[in-house]
């Protein structure tokens, strides 16, 4: 209520009760609810009084005009007395009002949280969330993780792949030391074959020469020594005859068992160079295949290393954007805490305003409906007054 309706309710109560004239009145003694505050602005006390009703009597004696008696003058100075007591005490609340009134909107405006710029957190998080719905962002992502995948089943299909020619390898290479020991083994037996072709050409070139030397000994004795026997015995044989037999004999002995050599020589070379070709061919299948199998090796090892750098370079992109994600993120959660904990500040004082709030209109509603119960007395006794006032001077 403003200090303009206490002066009213004030004024109106003067105008009641100061009577000019000479009759006498008698008004009630009322205790209404009054509010006192502190210098601090807090409320101190809220009291509600009760009214004793004993009403506005005239009595009128009309004896040389109006009269007051002793007694009504008594009872008329209390009342003033009492009606100057509550004015004073009106006064009184409507300066604590102000007051409160004062100190509370010097606390609101310390109180007052300001506004706060967040368009630029506003503008982080809906780019952030841009980022993160963007089609071409997942499908970015879709597409390295399919290539990770990709290059992850390559790598196991050129494991498999590795191990697999490693195993070939390894056969090849355990064919060709057993192709060699094979060689090695015909070399011997070559050598060996050479050596005795050799014995037995040294063997013969030895008996050739032994039967040329016998032919020639034997033929010398034949032409050196001329004697005569006669003895009484059979004819003999030719001694030239049955030597050349028996050369032509050694000879055909000779030459057949040099035919066999020959023969059974020729026969073992061609083949022992039968199988060694073979053997070759088979040698230089197996390097070119080895040699054909180390270049896949080789361009598989080169393209394991480029897989698993590509998966390294995916790798660290994807763990550089999630610490990047997770570092926005940690930032926009802490964002998001701090602005929660601050809306729980400012809920607290609102609530903490609102109760106060409350409090002052409670109060403000008792001290209106105070003023009300005075306005409604007073016109009360205005009334009471006019209306005795008319019998008064009816009766007179």
């Amino acid at each position: 209520m403003s200090s303009a309706a206490y002066n009213f309710s004030a004024s109106r109560l003067n105008s009641s009760v100061s009577l000019s004239g000479g009759y006498s009145t008698r008004t009630s003694s009322v205790r209404s609810s009054s509010v006192y505050g502190g210098s601090d602005g807090s409320v101190v006390r809220v009291s509600q009084a009760g009214r004793l009703k004993q009403g506005f009597q005239l009595n009128e004696t009309f004896d040389n005009g109006f009269n007051v008696s002793l007694n009504e003058k008594a009872t008329m100075q209390n009342l003033n007395e009492r009606l100057a007591s509550y004015l004073n005490k009106v006064h009184e609340l409507d300066k604590a009002n102000a007051k409160l009134e004062r100190q509370i909107r010097e606390w609101s405006d310390k109180k007052t949280v300001g506004k706060r710029d967040y368009s630029p957190y506003f503008a982080t998080l809906a780019e952030l969330r841009q980022k993160v719905r963007n089609p071409k962002a997942s499908l970015e992502n879709a597409r390295i993780i399919l290539n990770i995948d990709n290059a992850k089943l390559a790598a196991e299909d050129f494991r498999i792949k590795y191990e697999n020619e490693l195993t070939i390898r390894q056969s090849v290479e355990s064919d060709v030391a057993g192709l060699r020991r094979v060689l090695d083994d015909l070399t011997i037996l070559r050598s060996d074959l050479e050596i005795r072709i050799e014995g037995l050409k040294e063997e013969l070139v030895y008996l050739k020469k032994n039967h040329e030397e016998e032919m020639a000994t034997l033929r010398n004795n034949m032409t050196s020594s001329s004697v005569n026997v006669d003895v009484d015995a059979p004819p003999q044989q030719d001694l030239s005859r049955m030597l050349e037999e028996i050369r032509t004999q050694y000879e055909g002995i000779v030459e057949k068992n040099r035919g066999e050599m020959e023969s059974w020589y020729k026969a073992k070379v061609k083949t022992i160079n039968q199988q060694v070709k073979e053997s070759t061919q088979v040698i230089q299948t197996s390097h070119i295949e080895i040699s054909e199998l180390r270049r896949t090796l080789q361009a598989l090892e080169i393209e394991l290393q480029s897989q698993l750098s590509l998966k390294a370079a995916l790798e660290g992109t994807l763990h550089d954007a999630e610490s990047r994600y997770s570092l926005k993120l940690s930032q926009l959660q802490g964002m998001i805490n701090n602005l929660q904990i601050e809306i729980t500040q400012i809920r607290t004082d609102i609530e903490r305003q609102d109760s106060e709030y409350r409090m002052l209109l409670d109060i403000k509603t008792r001290l209106e409906m105070e003023i009300a119960e005075y306005r409604r007395l007073l016109e009360g006794e205005e009334s009471g007054e006019i209306c005795t006032a008319n019998n008064t001077y009816g009766t007179l």
